[in-house]
């Protein structure tokens, strides 16, 4: 059940990064590509990813416990276009499976995209963003939230879709902001 679980968390992320970049550019080998990572008009993109958290290593167990998240999987991506994430998948059995990745996409940047139902708020004194990155009948299934640090931001790339036992009457970007609260206070205050 692992094994199929760790596919679902891939492919969420994987079309989860894709959305994030449609409309930016050309699309090479499935990814999108930026139109432009700076211009004096328009938010830029960080050259690389925030340092000082990894989130394989530094997501405290004690909140993947509490959100039964098992199946820790690689999610690290970049595009030909400088975008990039750092960090790693996880999935709850009959629940959302989730991807907690460092990026050089800002919380500006991501404003800019103009996603469905985009909502600023903040956690832990850091701005936020939350947004629907899916058109279409998947547009409520998944939800992605975006904590500003330095360089870049904390990605919840999270994905539940209805069938799911435990989590699929809760709405995607609840669950999402709810695990970011719990995430965000272990990043460091230089981060």
């Amino acid at each position: 059940m692992a094994r199929k679980g760790n596919a679902l968390v891939g492919a969420a992320f994987t079309v989860g990064a894709a959305v994030l970049l449609s409309g930016c550019g050309s699309s090479t080998n499935g990814g999108a590509t930026p139109a432009a990572s700076s211009t004096s008009a328009g938010p830029s993109m960080a050259a690389d990813v925030p340092s000082g958290y990894d989130p394989c290593k530094d997501v405290p167990q004690s909140v993947l416990d509490s959100e039964k998240l098992h199946g820790k999987e690689l999610a690290n991506s970049d595009t030909s276009g400088g975008a990039k994430w750092r960090g790693c998948a996880w999935v709850r059995s009959n629940g959302y499976a989730v991807s907690i990745t460092t990026t050089n996409l800002t919380i500006d940047l991501t404003r800019s995209r103009n996603f469905p139902e985009a909502t600023e708020f903040t956690i832990n004194g850091r701005r936020a963003i939350s947004t629907r990155q899916f058109d279409g009948a998947f547009i409520k299934e998944a939800c992605t939230v975006n904590v500003e640090m330095k360089d870049g931001s904390i990605d919840f790339n999270l994905s539940n879709p209805p069938s799911n036992r435990d989590t699929g009457s809760i709405d995607s970007c609840v669950l999402a902001r709810g695990l970011a609260e719990k995430v965000v206070p272990s990043l460091p205050a230089n981060a």
